[in-house]
């Protein structure tokens, strides 16, 4: 009582303790509060408060971006959160994939149950060597199909081609399985390589690192493929001859350039019969590059079924681009842009000759019905003979 008695102590000196005392008791409530917020912050992590501050929102969108540059999922996914406080999803959002809607609100949560289903996540699952491989054809539909069937939940591949059964097969397992995303029980592991249909060697290496690896070709009319493969080869090298003067050893005499590898390539049973020799037709399944482009979900069920999946990617997942030609991947909700190919897919083709077009079709015929009967299945190649190749 000594302390607040006004009979012993002046009254300034009784004001002076007095905001002393209340001064002391903001600093003692202020210490607490801020324990209090520490230990909240490390009972309830981030992602359970519902919300990021701005700055580190634009900080995991850029993360985000990066990573899907390089990451063997689909697209590029941008995080966003409104500065105004705690985002929520978007009315009717489902987290699929459509054609066209504004860029949507994700809480962290959200965010992170999304990047752990579907991103490339470091710290989950291990490495393993591919059980499934896209091994061609070059200019068939391959990077259609790796970005179509990377959709899928379960299966993780490498976006870029590890070319390892043809170039760097010196380097050895380890190597290219550290090539490999890390996946998780139950997901299938898949790298695309066209080049490996031709490679000579690539049949033996593959059956000598797993002889149960699941093949996938994609073939295309032999002759639209190898103008294709031209007017690629054009756009990098515009000073090479014309396609007619390549496609010929000697014109006049119709000889058709067989070593070239634009012609080559599209001998598809001469190639295939290189693949029987290890792997059962059983093990090889063909996608027709003409009806992925007409029918990409049709496609892409027989792929699923193939790979023992679960049909997930169906038609819901495309839509037809007229200005390329092609079918796209419908854009995820939170991205800005359809998912389409390119530049360097859907090029217009240079006007060829037609009469080198039906000399190479009258060259490619035989080989054909050998593929046909090998193969057991008729890509209709043969349906319209006069029609112009574009």
């Amino acid at each position: 009582m000594a302390f607040w008695s006004s009979a012993t102590v002046p009254p300034y000196k009784v004001s002076q303790r007095v905001l002393f005392a209340f001064t002391l008791s903001l600093s003692l409530t202020y210490v607490c509060y801020t324990l209090m917020s520490c230990y909240t912050s490390i009972r309830f992590p981030l992602h359970d408060a519902g919300y990021l501050s701005q700055s580190r929102a634009e900080q995991r969108a850029e993360e985000a971006a990066e990573e899907r540059a390089t990451s063997p999922r689909l697209g590029v996914r941008v995080e966003t959160v409104s500065p105004a406080g705690p985002p929520g999803e978007a009315a009717g959002s489902t987290g699929g994939w459509r054609a066209a809607s504004p860029p949507q609100l994700y809480t962290v949560q959200n965010w992170l149950e999304r990047d752990i289903q579907e991103s490339s996540t470091p710290d989950f699952g291990v490495q393993r060597l591919p059980q499934a491989i896209i091994i061609g054809v070059k200019k068939g539909g391959t990077r259609a199909l790796l970005e179509a069937i990377r959709v899928h939940p379960d299966v993780r591949a490498v976006g870029v081609e590890p070319h390892f059964f043809d170039r760097h097969y010196d380097k050895g397992l380890e190597w290219y399985r550290s090539l490999m995303p890390k996946t998780l029980d139950g997901q299938l592991t898949m790298e695309k390589t066209p080049s490996y249909f031709v490679t000579r060697e690539a049949p033996k290496r593959i059956f000598s690192m797993a002889k149960g690896t699941k093949l996938v070709v994609v073939v295309r009319n032999p002759v639209t493929r190898a103008i294709s493969d031209y007017t690629q080869t054009l756009s990098k090298k515009p000073e090479i001859p014309t396609f007619e003067v390549l496609a010929f050893k000697n014109r006049t005499l119709g000889l058709i350039d067989a070593s070239w590898s634009a012609i080559r390539i599209g001998i598809y049973a001469l190639h295939l019969e290189n693949w029987l020799q290890f792997f059962p037709l059983s093990q090889i399944h063909f996608v027709s590059g003409e009806r992925l482009i007409i029918d990409p979900a049709g496609e892409m069920g027989k792929v699923q079924d193939f790979l023992g999946l679960k049909r997930i990617v169906t038609d819901k997942h495309f839509y037809f681009n007229k200005t390329k030609g092609f079918p796209c991947l419908k854009k995820p909700e939170d991205s800005s842009l359809p998912r389409c190919l390119g530049k360097s897919k859907g090029r217009t083709h240079p006007k060829i000759d037609p009469d080198v077009i039906h000399r190479l079709r009258k060259f490619y015929r035989p080989f054909n019905v050998m593929f046909r009967q090998i193969t057991g299945e008729d890509f209709d190649w043969e349906k319209d003979e006069n029609e112009e190749i574009s």
